[in-house]
């Protein structure tokens, strides 16, 4: 039946969702002028971002093809896709959809206005096997303004006598107008009233409401093809900050001439590839140069508005299974993420681009030192966990812009300050951490050590530059203790994981006790993504590739028995070799960060899936290991996983095709694409492979640990540790947080010491207390008097110094090693 009313009917509409993952294409005019973002998926536009890359304004914008009796034909679903760029290398997209049936095939090119925030379409609707008027096309819109599908209100209306479609929500407006004439047009809300249950149903254009207020709401309007001239037209989405503004820059974009905007459009960016090394990696089938097009992808996703503001992804993983309780998706900013990222523009040799990273870092630092978990693009926390690496990858990164660009000593007396800041967060607070790299579990972290020591030596360096040889002095002492203590926190022997490997040991992903012993039970690690019943696992029996990171930054070498030892463990147990590909691994046994078992979406609970990411990293130890073949087998393998315009996913799906639930063996999982750190690790690995050796590797890390082999004879104890053990031949250093007299006994306080604390200048006060020449099983205990307070402690605190850690335990000989169907907690799945 027809309807035309004032108000659609179905108020507020069904729960609003977001859509898929998997980006064929994302992109932006290089014009800082424009500040639009877009997205697409299964040949269509999803999320739209305005007025900066954090904010997602629309769920998807696509055509429905009827022919107004009884076919019906959605762009998304109905059709094959193919994407390839407008231009070499260039972030617009030219999307070629033909109908399933044979009988139209839509051809669109989309770019962003360079000079206006409009997101622009030019669109040829082709009959295949029939005439242009037998068909009816329609455009349909789904806002979701300011990261939102709540809350927005719909309209049909006009600019200047000009036909669009509006929605409005808070401070944000969008316009949507074309070069031809709508027949019809209608707002209605998702689920009852929209323009897609309309054609559905009718096979045409029933309802025609002019509002829908406050909801999860969508626009339709009809295309009038018979006005079509030259066989194309233009559509322009506008955005505003009123529906005025909005309007405005849609019908200036129509005035504009498509060519002539596309022509600006793509001379910006390739004025900016220029500079870029120059590396070709393009191929006969394979027509982008996959370098270029990863560094344009880096640069696409930083922020018009806060300059050096990089975000994650322009993508919400398993976005059409969340709604408007999931703000962020990965459309934030992880200050880790944004230090891969401006690694990853390092090794491209945009320079500018890297510096303005650190301008953002320096002003985005929490007062005490740290970075928040993740962030808007204004700063404003979104989750608040505590990541050590976060911290420490900022100092790496000013080291990494130095070595690369020779910062002025005005830029380094600038940065001074960010650096000593988070170096003084770090000694007061590590090296535990409450959150590893992949944000789930406390405790000592491979990786997180790693890049720890590493920040403190850095962090060493330029403060001896900046005369404060004392606090230079005390952060190589630090990392000296860290480094000298990796193996005691994360190196386990006899494990039955080792023995169905046959090896000694192995560097394990995190360990959250003093030490390992496998003989009287070991700590418990919590997988937070796992179901209940599935989600315990002796830390003992987890491994990751995090520990090559102690290959990456310089603090153990290549062929380290232990290296060697944890890679056999790490290839036997997350490596999945795909026949096609080649070998992807995963992040951690019993991951559960992805799809569930029968491809269902991840909800808080599933089954992790491979990252080529870390291909990227395996690439990067074969290259500290001079197996520079191999490394360039893996670089090819990266390439591989890499999409039909070349885009990086996060995870890519392990199982047997599911192709109702669009997941195919080796193809990309429901996870985030692009993701920026991968493609900012293929940049990497490709510059490391040319240059023969790892490009981010700190040298001053790998001199004092490989070249120079510096050890320690510190061992570190604080409030936030209280260890129970001291090891033998130790000098047991006490750290404070304020001034402190630390008395002290050996000998059950039959005799005591005094030792007046040192200020380091960092927050930090500590005491060496001369226990080297203690025996196994000797106690140490020790009180405090606290200067400040003028008051004891009144409690004593006391360790043991160890037996003997270093018992050896004997590999499993062949034939002897448990039955994999009875470790099932090895595996990933």
């Amino acid at each position: 039946m027809y309807r035309k009313e004032e108000f659609a009917f179905g108020w507020p509409g069904i729960e609003a969702r977001w859509t898929s993952s998997a980006k064929s294409g994302v992109g932006t005019s290089y014009n800082a002028k424009s500040k639009v973002w877009y997205s697409i998926s299964q040949g269509i536009l999803n999320e739209i971002y305005y007025p900066q890359v954090d904010q997602a304004c629309t769920r998807d914008l696509s055509f429905i093809v009827t022919n107004g009796k009884d076919f019906f034909s959605e762009e998304k679903t109905h059709t094959s896709h193919n994407i390839k760029h407008i231009a070499k290398d260039v972030p617009g997209y030219h999307i070629t959809n033909s109908c399933n049936n044979h009988y139209y095939r839509i051809e669109k090119e989309v770019i962003s206005d360079p000079y206006r925030d409009t997101l622009l379409q030019r669109v040829q609707f082709i009959p295949t096997n029939k005439k242009r008027k037998d068909f009816k096309l329609f455009m349909l819109l789904a806002p979701h303004l300011g990261n939102s599908g709540a809350g927005n209100t719909a309209w049909v209306g006009d600019y200047k006598g000009v036909p669009m479609l509006f929605a409005k929500r808070g401070h944000l407006s969008l316009a949507l107008a074309c070069s031809i004439p709508w027949k019809k047009s209608s707002a209605g809300f998702v689920g009852s009233s929209d323009g897609w249950q309309d054609l559905h149903q009718h096979k045409d254009m029933m309802w025609e409401f002019k509002r829908a207020e406050n909801g999860n709401v969508a626009l339709i309007a009809e295309v009038d093809l018979e006005e079509i001239s030259g066989n194309s037209f233009v559509v322009a989405l506008g955005f505003g900050r009123n529906p005025e503004e909005a309007g405005q820059r849609a019908r200036a974009s129509i005035f504009e001439n498509f060519e002539s905007a596309k022509t600006q459009f793509i001379m910006e960016w390739q004025k900016w590839q220029k500079k870029l090394y120059a590396i070709d990696t393009t191929k006969k089938n394979t027509p982008f140069n996959l370098f270029k097009v990863s560094a344009t992808m880096l640069r696409v996703h930083e922020s018009k508005r806060h300059p050096g503001g990089i975000i994650a992804s322009l993508s919400i993983p398993w976005g059409f299974n969340k709604g408007d309780d999931d703000l962020g998706g990965y459309h934030l900013v992880w200050p880790r993420d944004m230090v891969q990222t401006a690694g990853g523009l390092l090794a491209a040799r945009a320079f500018d681009d890297a510096r303005r990273v650190l301008n953002f870092l320096m002003v985005t630092q929490e007062g005490d030192g740290h970075w928040t978990q993740n962030m808007w693009l204004d700063g404003e926390p979104y989750w608040s966990g505590i990541q050590m690496d976060q911290t420490a990858l900022p100092i790496m990164l000013v080291d990494l812009v130095n070595r690369e660009t020779e910062l002025s000593r005005e830029d380094l007396n600038r940065f001074w300050p960010m650096m000593r800041k988070a170096a003084s967060y770090l000694v007061i607070h590590g090296p535990i951490t409450n959150q590893d790299r992949w944000e789930e579990n406390a405790g000592y972290s491979t990786f997180t050590l790693a890049v720890e020591i590493a920040a403190l030596l850095v962090a060493a360096d330029h403060a001896e530059m900046h005369n404060e040889t004392q606090v230079a002095e005390f952060l190589r002492e630090t990392a000296d203790s860290w480094n000298a203590n990796i193996e005691r926190w994360t190196y386990v022997v006899g494990s039955d994981l080792a023995k169905f490997v046959g090896v000694e040991g192995y560097y394990v992903r995190i360990n959250a006790q003093e030490t390992f012993d496998i003989e009287n039970g070991n700590g418990l690690l919590t997988i937070q993504n796992r179901p209940k019943g599935e989600n315990i696992c002796p830390a003992s029996e987890m491994v990751s590739p995090d520990a090559l990171a102690l290959v990456r930054f310089g603090l153990r070498s290549a062929d380290d028995p232990k290296i060697l030892n944890t890679i056999k463990v790490i290839d036997a147990t997350l490596k999945m070799d795909h026949p096609t590909f080649g070998p992807v691994w995963y992040r951690y046994n019993r991951d559960g960060y992805g799809e569930k078992a029968d491809g269902q979406p991840y909800n808080g609970t599933g089954i992790g899936r491979p990252w080529p990411l870390l291909t990227g990293e395996r690439g990067h130890y074969e290259v500290a290991a001079g197996n520079f073949e191999y490394a360039e087998e893996l670089l090819k393998t990266l390439e591989n996983y890499a999409g039909e315009a070349g885009m990086f996913p996060e995870q890519v799906w392990d199982q047997d095709d599911i192709p109702e639930l669009g997941l195919y063996f080796g193809k990309p999982s429901g996870g985030a694409m692009p993701l920026a750190w991968a493609h900012s690790e293929y940049i990497k690995l490709y510059r490391s492979i040319k240059g023969k050796n790892v490009f981010d590797m700190p040298q001053q890390v790998k001199q004092r640990y490989l070249v120079e082999k510096n050890t320690s004879n510190v061992f570190i104890w604080n409030f936030n540790s209280r260890y129970k053990h001291v090891p033998k031949n130790k000098t047991l250093r006490i750290q404070t947080m304020a001034h402190a007299t630390v008395k002290w006994s050996s000998d059950n306080w039959v005799t005591s010491t005094e030792v007046l604390t040192l200020d380091t200048g960092l927050g930090i006060h500590y005491a060496d207390l001369k226990t080297t020449k203690l025996d196994h099983d000797e106690e140490v205990s020790f009180t405090f008097y606290w200067h400040d307070a003028q008051a004891w402690e009144n409690k004593n605190f006391s360790l043991t110094v160890e037996k003997n850690p270093n018992q050896k335990v004997e590999a499993a000989h062949e034939g002897e090693e448990p039955e994999r169907d009875k470790i099932k907690v090895f595996f990933p799945s």
